[in-house]
């Protein structure tokens, strides 16, 4: 399980381990008969991010060419992405994506911040054992139901 950087033919898979993750991981906060999954916004959206400067965005690529194990994105303050496919959950790779890019905004300078859903207890459970505190600062996702998303920090030292 080695990470790559991604390139613009990845925006498909991209996507689609976003799909995979979120249907499974997320039903509860966007049920796919209330909320198809947003197909051609979320490819949209990572063209944009793959081309846009200061961005790293790093993949896993699945065994026998089985689309993408992980993918992990951030600028030079902020985890903006991660995802991991259901299939490769609880083998340590969601960490190793989530060390990797705290590390190298560390390198940076800068105290990596992200935002997550509140409802997404699985990805708050990571994050809260690799020491990521909240901040007081919730917004809207961007996302149709829009549910709460919050801010959170990773403080002290750059050995996570």
């Amino acid at each position: 399980m080695t990470f790559r950087p991604a390139v613009a033919g990845d925006a498909t898979g991209l996507r689609d381990l976003e799909r995979e993750a979120n249907l499974v991981g997320l039903a509860h906060v966007f049920p796919a008969a209330d909320f198809p999954f947003p197909d051609d916004e979320v490819l949209e959206r990572w063209s944009r991010v793959l081309a846009e400067p200061g961005v790293s965005v790093e993949v896993v690529d699945g065994p026998e060419g089985d689309g993408l194990d992980a993918f992990v994105a951030h600028d030079a303050t902020t985890l903006r992405h991660v995802a991991v496919h259901p299939r490769r959950w609880g083998t340590g790779l969601a960490r190793r994506a989530v060390v990797r890019a705290a590390s190298a905004i560390w390198a940076g300078g800068h105290e990596p911040r992200l935002w997550c859903l509140a409802a997404n207890d699985r990805a708050l459970g990571l994050y809260f054992h690799l020491g990521w505190e909240p901040t007081e600062v919730e917004r809207r996702s961007e996302w149709t139901p829009y549910p709460v998303e919050r801010e959170l920090v990773l403080r002290g030292s750059a050995d996570v």
